[in-house]
């Protein structure tokens, strides 16, 4: 069964300069900022996933495109519905010119790191570690540049400067890791921070949020946890009486609030007999979750959730 989500972009689509890339057996779908599934308010990107409805088909082209129509991500998964990264990904900047090359495992990051300048200019050579005990990927800076070409990094140490446009972090590199003091803030969060790195592991964080209240912290973030909740969506969800054959995933999005409350639960991609709906009863029933945290400070986080639905027989 075709997305319905499918048929509405193919109607939209033409005026975004990417309908010619589009088959009938792809799918495509909105994401947002954070790389959630989106909709038609609120979206960055549009996700194609090349030879979505091929039988047999075990690794899928993937690519996400700006609104204007330019690339903004190219690379493969593994999986139709929510992507796994396998291999070689490629980030672009609106204006064509590359952002990050990344190489992927299993969805994690691994090997080499190449960032770049909006204007094209090298601005890191890194590498991403895989860190058997804690299963972790470790990002490693190895060389770094600023802006105007200014080498600040040379094999792993030195300088290191984070300019975003409404980011900022400084301190010393030592053998590829933070080391010592780091400092910063982030305004759309609104907070400063002072971190204390030893042996390439954060030792201690202490924030200040808008209302000068400190916040003490030993991790960076924290994503929003729920207890057994994916079996618990598992087990509760009903499935209402939809015609024999149909199949297919759901999506739902929702916020978890700053008291873990969830809450603008929207659907995204519905099959329609009333399995979006269930969907909303059972996420209300569930209660609240543990929030997120940014720096010791709780932030709200936005989810979006997969459910496979399949009718009896």
């Amino acid at each position: 069964m075709k997305s319905i989500l499918f048929s509405v972009l193919f109607l939209f689509i033409p005026k975004l300069a990417i309908s010619q890339v589009i088959t009938a057996n792809d799918d495509a779908v909105y994401i947002d900022s954070l790389y959630n599934m989106g909709n038609e308010k609120n979206y960055k990107y549009i996700r194609v996933i090349k030879d979505y409805y091929s039988p047999n088909q075990k690794s899928f082209e993937v690519k996400d495109y700006y609104k204007s129509g330019k690339i903004a991500m190219s690379g493969t998964t593994t999986t139709r519905e929510k992507i796994t990264k396998n291999g070689m990904f490629v980030y672009y900047y609106e204006n064509d010119n590359k952002k990050t090359i990344c190489n992927f495992i299993k969805n994690e990051a691994v090997g080499k790191r190449y960032n770049f300048y909006k204007n094209g200019n090298k601005k890191e050579e890194g590498e991403h570690i895989w860190d058997k005990k804690n299963k972790i990927s470790r990002y490693m800076v190895q060389q770094n540049w600023d802006s105007i070409g200014t080498q600040k990094v040379f094999d792993g140490n030195g300088e290191l400067e984070n300019i975003g446009q409404k980011t900022y972090s400084t301190g010393k590199i030592k053998n590829g890791f933070r080391d010592g003091v780091w400092i910063g803030y982030d305004k759309n969060i609104g907070y400063t921070f002072t971190e204390t790195y030893e042996n390439q592991k954060l030792v201690s964080g202490v924030s200040i949020d808008k209302d000068k209240t400190l916040h003490n912290y030993n991790v960076v973030e924290l994503p929003p946890r729920a207890k057994n909740f994916l079996s618990y969506i598992a087990n509760n969800y009903k499935t209402p009486n939809i015609p024999s054959g149909i199949k297919g995933t759901i999506y739902v999005a929702f916020t978890v609030e700053t008291d873990g409350e969830i809450a603008n639960i929207k659907i995204l991609k519905d099959l329609g007999y009333g399995t979006g709906l269930e969907a909303i009863r059972v996420l209300k029933s569930y209660g609240n979750w543990i929030p997120g945290e940014q720096r010791g400070i709780k932030v709200r986080c936005s989810y979006s959730l997969p459910i496979a639905i399949q009718s009896p027989n």
